[in-house]
């Protein structure tokens, strides 16, 4: 069974939901507001987490904020704040993907596996020892080491969360190239760019404050209009 954690406090709804999941597959704990859950997170470290946005005690978007100080697996977003801004905002702090409601089971099911098949495919990428690529990549003050997952700036640890250290990976592998935006989505979050989705930009943007670049004329990374992304090599003296 496939730990998950859902946060809804829509009795109804996270009933059906959870309903749903468990004859998918999944042992599902439910909280109705946020009382326990950082607790019960930290000690059980569930497979999956969904966040509701709008809960009676604490809004989703801080409580994912607190989460995403002591854990690091799939967490998305399924709320009925439809604003792309909220969408934007939700990326910012974390989440891995935001789904509105209503939701069709069969695509929240799909989004899940999704998640935890990137999850699972990171995991093998840093246990493999045997790959022919090189495990450290080094521009000027940047250091990128593959097998601990750690990134260094100017000697000083960036903290990543797991898809930002693989966008940059992919990047940086790739200096001095234009990394298409249909290669991210595929490669690294799970699915086709349908030419709406800013989860990929979110991200970048991400990485971009954390690697001090600047973000309303950014020299590291690059983005190219129409097409990707561009990583700067000589950037990081």
């Amino acid at each position: 069974m496939i730990d998950l954690v859902l946060v809804e406090d829509d009795t109804r709804l996270s009933t059906l939901v959870s309903q749903y999941l468990e004859n998918n597959g999944f042992s599902v704990k439910v909280f109705g507001d946020s009382k326990g859950l950082i607790e019960y997170v930290s000690s059980q470290v569930p497979s999956v987490v969904i966040l509701d946005v709008m809960l009676p005690d604490i809004d989703g978007f801080q409580l994912c904020k607190m989460l995403r100080q002591i854990y690091q697996g799939p967490l998305l977003f399924l709320t009925a704040k439809n604003e792309s801004i909220d969408q934007v905002i939700g990326l910012e702090l974390g989440a891995d993907d935001y789904i509105l409601k209503p939701v069709e089971p069969r695509l929240l099911l799909a989004r899940i596996h999704a998640l935890l098949r990137r999850a699972s495919e990171n995991h093998l990428k840093q246990s493999n020892t045997e790959l022919a690529s090189p495990h450290i990549l080094r521009f000027g003050t940047l250091c990128i080491d593959k097998d601990s997952r750690k990134v260094t700036l100017n000697n000083d640890d960036i903290v990543l969360t797991s898809h930002e250290f693989d966008m940059l990976w992919k990047l940086a592998e790739n200096p001095s190239q234009v990394v298409k935006k249909t290669t991210l989505y595929t490669e690294l979050i799970g699915r086709e760019y349908d030419g709406i989705d800013r989860s990929a930009d979110v991200r970048i943007s991400r990485l971009r404050k954390k690697l001090q670049d600047n973000p309303k004329n950014p020299y590291r990374i690059k983005t190219i209009w129409g097409k990707g992304f561009f990583f700067v090599p000589d950037a990081w003296d």
